[in-house]
């Protein structure tokens, strides 16, 4: 393989970023062209709150949070796992920082100055970068075509590296729009979808004015599909517009499809997770005396706040009075979905381009030497590190490809 040979990388995200990584390691020139005025928007975005990366859970527990009708994926993930990742960041003088919930961090938590050593790594290892660059597609003798804040712009490249990202954030650069490039090239694609969003509940007034922005924590939640019951074990967030944060997140896939599948679905939520159903009415059939059903729910089963207006927003108020079915209806919440917020309002996609669209080497079938990484693809995952791994993982995996079909001249 020649050293001669020169890519291009559209896409600077953690998916672009890592198989540039993967190519100037190996001596090739390297582009990365992103449309934004800087680099990883939507990489800054997730850590402004603590970059959670990966996660340090066991890897087939890990791995089943992934939604993705291809081994590739799964394949991908296990060559570059979560411990690579923390070695990864050790490399760039970043040390890991591991939550109580094995969610991992940088140990500045923050985003920014991980970026910032990446491409100052890249930058020295010959990666040249091209901001305000929007991807258009190809004109007719091959070359790259981009808009630039000046006069079109066509470059030709011995290969080029997609990682687009899928359809979510636009103001962050997903904006989905590169599909209707791929669709004009016949290359099959899978709806776009909402993943890690908030979905839509009828809530009274009352809900809406007293509870909206209050988290519920120390619940479970479940969806029951086709396919079974999907459990979260996390905090979820009441919004004005119905529900919405980790917990949900967890259970999106499933809400989305039951909802595309039957036009509604229902969230359930134990507000008890801790206390079979059996001990809680005991707990519940205790003398109250002169106190409130809220003072003696409080004091019997430590629920207040906006569990006790979860209560208050769907039962029957006859069922207060009775300890063995109040105890099965807390146990047991019925929460109405109705649908989902608008996509560019997701965390993430599920979606893309199909992986039979693909070869085992991330290139398009339909286009030799056109790679695809990220959440371009067609794949779906939870918060809570899964995201970002998966995207820096397939990245590293079609650079490697890429640096295989390469090889073959």
């Amino acid at each position: 393989m020649s050293n001669a040979h020169r890519v291009a990388v559209i896409g600077a995200g953690p998916a672009g970023l890592m198989a540039a990584e993967v190519l100037t390691e190996r001596g090739i020139g390297v582009d990365v062209y992103d449309a934004m005025p800087s680099f990883g928007r939507k990489f800054l975005m997730a850590g402004k709150s603590g970059l959670n990366i990966t996660h340090a859970g066991e890897r087939a527990t890990f791995l089943d949070r992934y939604i993705c009708n291809d081994e590739r994926l799964k394949s991908a993930i296990e060559r570059f796992d979560a411990s690579d990742i923390v070695a990864w960041m050790r490399g760039l003088g970043i040390e890991a920082h591991k939550g109580p919930t094995g969610r991992v961090f940088p140990n500045m938590m923050k985003a920014s100055p991980l970026l910032r050593a990446w491409l100052q790594r890249l930058s020295d290892q010959g990666a040249v970068f091209h901001t305000k660059h929007r991807w258009e597609g190809w004109v007719e003798n091959g070359a790259l075509k981009f808009m630039t804040p000046g006069d079109p712009k066509t470059v030709s490249y011995d290969a080029t590296l997609l990682a687009l990202g899928g359809a979510s954030w636009r103001r962050l650069g997903s904006d989905g729009a590169w599909t209707k490039i791929m669709a004009a090239k016949s290359v099959r694609l899978s709806p776009f979808g909402p993943s890690n969003c908030g979905f839509l509940v009828n809530w009274s007034d009352r809900m809406r004015q007293d509870q909206a922005g209050q988290p519920v924590k120390a619940c479970e939640l479940s969806v029951r599909t086709n396919d079974g019951v999907q459990r979260s074990r996390s905090e979820f967030v009441i919004t004005e517009r119905g529900v919405e944060s980790g917990g949900v997140y967890m259970l999106s896939a499933a809400l989305r499809t039951t909802l595309q599948q039957q036009g509604e679905a229902v969230l359930n939520i134990d507000l008890c997770p801790d206390i079979d159903v059996q001990d809680l009415a005991k707990r519940l059939a205790k003398p109250r005396g002169k106190k409130s059903f809220s003072n003696h729910i409080r004091k019997v089963a430590n629920i207040t706040g906006p569990k006790l207006a979860l209560i208050y927003e769907f039962i029957d108020r006859a069922v207060l009075n009775n300890p063995d079915k109040l105890a099965a209806f807390i146990k047991h919440i019925p929460v109405p979905v109705i649908g989902h917020v608008p996509i560019d309002e997701a965390i993430s996609t599920s979606g893309g381009v199909a992986w039979s669209a693909i070869s085992d080497d991330y290139m398009l079938k339909n286009l030799p030497g056109v790679f695809c990484a990220g959440e371009m693809l067609d794949w779906d995952a939870p918060t809570g590190g899964y995201l970002i791994t998966a995207c820096m993982a397939t990245g590293r995996a079609a650079g490697l490809g890429l640096l295989n079909w390469l090889s073959r001249d």
